[in-house]
């Protein structure tokens, strides 16, 4: 209603008002909102009778009381702060006083009496103008209170993403110039033995060689004895030496061993562009894309749509271990969930689900599945409760106020990994029981609302097998993120179900072994945590994929993984059968 009045410019009372459309167009009064009289329409306005509703210049005032001497006539003196009604557009020199709402004008008497407006809702031209100027004064807060808070924040959230970038880059460069230094001492190192093997090569051969050759000599030696002796029997007259003489001519047509030495070779290896690269390492690939709908209003309500715009964090150079907690376990300990800041659920490898105080290290609560089986996965639901599925049983189970409840039974198929989601449904990742297929479901209490199975091309997102372990998770930007071990590989989904990517570890990893996720969960920044137990580490990358870092803090086999609302880390260690809390973010 408010929208089409054209009361637009206001003085400060409630009198007159007059349109702005009028104002331009009246010469009495389109010298930049100067008020001319009404009578002469030269002067400016200096009085004005509040019963004909006239602005009078001086001179003009007694031509107006004279005019009409019927009515009483209420000469006031004209201030600016004096309101101006609306001039009529069909009755020259009226003022409106009343707003016909089915029209959407101001009207005056005269329109009033022509019967124009019979039966019509008429507000008071006053009425009308404060609810304008109180949508006004409501548009001007939540302009100034909401959005424009929320772009600070997003010149914020992009000058942060700017910093990270520098840094992150910065220690790109670092690392890879450490690395060419280290190649570089590596090749030296190299060089320096293989250096020595040649003159160790030659010091063999030289020796070899200089034994034969003095051989030699002593037979030439020898042998110049030998012609000596030739020489003086060839001069002598006594026949009894010359009878007497033996030659050894037939021992020296023995002629020694050839020694064959063979010189050492160098060979250098054929090392094309690409293979040098690969040998060296390479570079993940960067996109820069924009999301439509990534930023969203701050309100002072708690919904997804606020928590999806967090504090931007950053990650620690040098991730640090808060405290360790020792499970009472027999065997080997498989996953971790948080209840709270203080408490976590914990299980094993036997049908027990724990609850641990964080800061105690006390045992405060045991839960035994329904079945006796031992549960594939847990996980919190934002009310609270622990969510655990039953992989023989075919179940996922809810446990509340200490009772087991079957939330969903499944036919044909099994549950492996689960998790909450925002919108306070359940995620879960299952095998076909010939354990050909895989897929995820969506749940909203027991009514399937989602399956999630093939790529564009038809073809599996998720691997398949008996062995196949999987867990999942949720992003921030509610992603489905799946922890899948069968190929060695976190696949990501969008809500939708249209793979994003799939991330398959980052060379060199830190033991120099196969990346093998075997735990996942995600933080307030949408980055996606995957536990690699292969390498003793935990995998950070962002919501696109991108590789940031290595969490190590001296891991060792971890497996389950989860996030405190204050984005600590907790990991499950599997054969150490101990819970990390570690601080990775500032």
């Amino acid at each position: 209603m408010c929208d089409v009045i054209r009361v637009i410019i206001v003085r400060e009372d409630s009198r007159h008002y007059v349109p702005q459309a009028d104002l331009m167009m009246d010469p009495r009064t389109s010298a930049q909102d100067v008020m001319r009289c009404d009578l002469c329409e030269t002067a400016l306005v200096q009085m004005y009778c509040d019963t004909c509703l006239v602005n009078l210049c001086k001179a003009c005032v007694g031509e107006h009381t004279f005019s009409d001497e019927s009515k009483k006539h209420e000469i006031l003196r004209f201030r600016k702060s004096t309101p101006l009604y609306p001039g009529c557009t069909s009755h020259d020199k009226e003022r409106c006083e009343l707003f016909c709402n089915p029209c959407h004008i101001p009207v005056c008497s005269t329109c009033l009496a022509s019967n124009q407006h019979l039966g019509h809702e008429l507000l008071k031209t006053m009425q009308v103008l404060e609810e304008k100027k109180e949508k006004i004064a409501k548009e001007k807060n939540e302009l100034k209170e909401i959005i424009y808070p929320t772009y600070q924040g997003i010149v914020s959230d992009v000058q942060n993403r700017m910093s990270q970038l520098e840094k992150k880059c910065g220690d790109l460069s670092t690392a890879i110039t450490k690395h060419g230094e280290d190649c570089h001492r590596e090749i030296d190192k190299l060089v320096q033995k293989l250096k020595a093997e040649v003159e160790e090569m030659k010091t063999t051969q030289l020796h070899t060689l200089q034994k034969h050759l003095d051989e030699v000599n002593k037979k030439i030696s020898e042998i110049n004895d030998e012609i000596n002796s030739m020489d003086v029997a060839l001069d002598s007259n006594d026949t009894s030496k010359v009878f007497s003489f033996m030659s050894n001519v037939d021992e020296y047509k023995n002629l020694p061993q050839k020694i064959l030495s063979s010189l050492p070779q160098f060979t250098p290896g054929r090392i094309q562009g690409e293979e040098l690269c690969k040998l060296f390492g390479t570079l993940s690939s960067i996109s820069v894309q924009s999301e439509e709908h990534g930023y969203s209003i701050k309100t002072t309500q708690k919904s997804p749509e606020a928590a999806s715009s967090p504090v931007i964090k950053q990650l620690l150079d040098e991730p640090q271990t808060v405290t360790t907690i020792h499970i009472g376990y027999r065997n080997y300990l498989i996953n971790v969930a948080c209840l709270s800041d203080e408490e976590i659920w914990t299980r094993g490898e036997d049908n027990t689900m724990k609850l641990f105080s964080i800061n105690q290290g006390s045992l405060l609560k045991s839960v035994r599945t329904k079945s006796g089986n031992i549960p594939h996965d847990i996980a919190v639901t934002n009310s609270g409760d622990l969510v655990y599925t039953d992989y023989d049983d075919r179940t996922v189970n809810i446990v509340k106020n200490e009772e087991i409840q079957k939330v969903i039974r499944l036919k044909n198929w099994k549950p492996r990994g689960v998790c909450s989601t925002s919108s306070d449904g359940l995620l879960v990742i299952m095998d076909s029981d010939d354990y050909k297929q895989s897929k995820v479901v969506r749940y909203s209490g027991s009514t399937e609302k989602q399956t999630i199975q093939f790529d564009d091309q038809s073809k599996p997102l998720y691997s398949s097998g008996r062995f196949s372990i999987k867990y999942i998770s949720e992003n921030r930007n509610l992603d489905i993120c799946v922890d899948d071990c069968g190929v060695k590989a976190v696949v990501v989904v969008n809500q939708a179900g249209k793979l994003r990517f799939r991330y398959t570890g980052h060379t060199p990893t830190l033991k120099n072994k196969l990346f093998c996720p075997r735990g996942i969960t995600t933080d307030s920044q949408s980055h996606i945590l995957t536990a690699d137990g292969n390498n003793h580490c935990v995998h950070i990358i962002d919501q696109d994929g991108q590789f940031l870092c290595y969490i190590d803090c001296g891991l060792s086999e971890p497996w389950g993984l989860c996030i405190d609302t204050n984005d600590n880390l907790f990991v499950a260690q599997w054969r150490k059968k101990q819970v990390k809390k570690i601080k990775y973010q500032q």
